[in-house]
Order: structure tokens, then sequence, then C-alpha cells
């Protein structure tokens, strides 16, 4: 009986084709003179098992050859690229630190508006003052709100002392309204 299936079928959709026979003869080995030899003054591997050759240095002002490292500490060669610093990290810096009597200045100036007429006022000019002279060696932020602090601690002051004159004045037009046997 006869096989009557071909040796390679015809490939199916999908499927790979088919592997094509080894050669008969294996590849030359390096030994047996497969490679030409290297050019003239070209880095050649070296044999099988031999320790590889040191290179000659280079004379004196020549650039070194390629792939050799200069020597520890040697400085770079003519015309290296500089040597750059590590990359910046990721995401933003901390942020700048605010002065602390900026805001202590500027709640307590607007603090003389709702609770402690007088003395938020004066607390948030003397505290605005300091501010100001700390932040030009400080470095800090917050000069915004110093001044602020400053000018309305002012303004709260100046009012300040406005309420108190009519008041003082309020009282003493109303004494002097009031006829003197009145209360006897």
């Amino acid at each position: 009986m006869s096989d009557t299936t071909p040796q390679n079928p015809a490939p199916e959709q999908g499927a790979y084709p088919p592997v094509p026979p080894a050669p008969a003869t294996p590849p030359a080995s390096p030994a047996q003179g497969a490679y030409p030899p290297p050019a003239q003054g070209a880095y050649a591997p070296p044999a099988y098992g031999a320790a590889p050759a040191e290179p000659a240095p280079p004379a004196y002002g020549a650039p070194p050859a390629y792939g050799s490292a200069p020597a520890y500490g040697a400085a770079p060669a003519y015309g290296a690229a500089p040597a750059y610093g590590a990359a910046p990290g990721y995401g933003y810096g901390a942020p700048a630190k605010t002065n602390t009597l900026a805001i202590v200045s500027l709640i307590a100036s607007i603090s003389s508006f709702v609770i402690l007429p007088f003395i938020g006022a004066v607390v948030g000019v003397i505290t605005g003052h300091m501010s100001l002279k700390q932040l030009k060696t400080s470095g800090e932020q917050g000069r915004g709100m110093a001044l602020a602090g400053t000018i309305v601690g002012w303004v709260g002051l100046g009012l300040s002392l406005l309420g108190i004159i009519l008041i003082i004045v309020a009282f003493a037009a109303f004494w002097s309204a009031v006829p003197y046997g009145y209360y006897s």
C-alpha cells in the first residue's frame, strides 16, 4: 500500500508555513576563517580563551580611542559633554512660609471692626509694623497681609478715636442740656 498524503500539504488558513530542511553542512567556525580579518588598527576580539590585550595609550594631545574610559580622576577629553546634576524631582516644592505676624496683624485689624474696637486696632498696627520689618530680611511671604493689617489697623484706630470723641461730645451735650436743679 502506498501513502497518498503529500509530504508538505498546503497550509491551512492561519497555519504557519512548513519549516525548511536544515542545511547538510554546518556553518564554518571562526577558527576556520569564516570571518574576514579585522581592518588595520581596528579592535579585534581576542581568540577564544585568550585574555584581551590592553590598548596602547594615545599620543600626547590626541583624543582617546572610541569606547575607552579615562582613568579615575582624569579630566574629560576636549569636547566632552559637561556633567549635569541630578534630575529635578517631580511635583512642586514646598510653598514658601507666610510670616505669622502678618496673619496676626490682619486678623487683629479686622477684629477691631467686629469685636474689640480699640484694642484690636492697636494690636493690628503694632504687629503689622513688626511684620513689615521682619519681611525685609527673612524672605518669607505675607507682605500684602502685613500692609493690609497695618492700613486696616490705622483706619480702625482712627474710627475708634473718632467714635470715642463723638461719645464724649454727646455726653457733654446731654449733661449741658439738663438743668442743674432737675436731679435735686
